[in-house]
């Protein structure tokens, strides 16, 4: 298992739109890929679990992937949450 604190670098935070990116980033892989902000941790390839969070720019999370491609997909999910808009 891989656990990365990343900050949120996209000028919108996390609203609908980028949250459907995230998630279509997440799901393509098989590794299991969760969100942590403060104390709720939710699945990254869930759109609605996703929204709950309300994440703005700025702030800091920690993503985990647990699974053959965990790398890959820490690598990428941090390279769209840094690419700033």
């Amino acid at each position: 298992m891989i656990r990365k604190e990343i900050a949120i670098q996209l000028s919108s935070g996390l609203e609908a739109r980028p949250v459907a990116m995230l998630v279509q980033v997440a799901s393509q892989y098989e590794s299991e890929i969760h969100v942590i902000s403060g104390e709720r941790t939710v699945n990254a390839k869930s759109i609605m679990g996703m929204m709950t969070l309300g994440l703005l720019a700025g702030e800091k999370i920690v993503v985990t992937a647990n699974g053959a491609d965990e790398e890959d997909a820490i690598k990428d999910i941090e390279k769209y949450l840094s690419a700033a808009k």
